[in-house]
């Protein structure tokens, strides 16, 4: 049987629509603001349709010699063109874009992770130097 991280897909985002895409300074002073930006879908677009979407972002980050790492945030994505019409008829479309801040006094990692409803769940992680 698979566990969880088993289940989790990476790639290069440049070549990957799926993967999460971080965006956050590689150092940081102890203790103040970080903020960091992921996306899905920054090179290549991912598609925002009723029948396959981005459905959630999470953003996490594990300190260096911690056992287990600290969820930061989570942004579920809710309007992906469906309406009483049907789907694709709503003008309305979210996009998996989101910016988070967090404040540590620990080097560590940022993890993002994303899923889509028709390609399963990505990941992505960046070092995080703490001046």
């Amino acid at each position: 049987m698979a566990g969880m991280k088993d289940l989790y897909q990476s790639a290069d985002w440049k070549k990957e629509k799926h993967a999460p895409v971080i965006e956050a300074p590689e150092k940081a002073a102890k203790g103040q603001p970080v903020s960091v930006t992921v996306s899905v879908g920054k090179e290549i677009a991912h598609p925002n349709q009723t029948q396959h979407h981005i459905r959630w972002i999470e953003v996490f980050f594990h300190p260096e010699g911690a056992k287990f790492p600290f969820q930061v945030a989570r942004f579920d994505f809710t309007a992906h063109g469906e309406s009483p019409d049907g789907p694709d008829t709503s003008t309305v479309y979210t996009n998996p874009s989101v910016v988070c801040t967090f404040k540590t006094d620990r080097p560590g990692t940022i993890v993002a992770a994303s899923y889509c409803n028709i390609h399963g769940l990505w990941e992505s992680s960046k070092p995080l130097a703490i001046a």
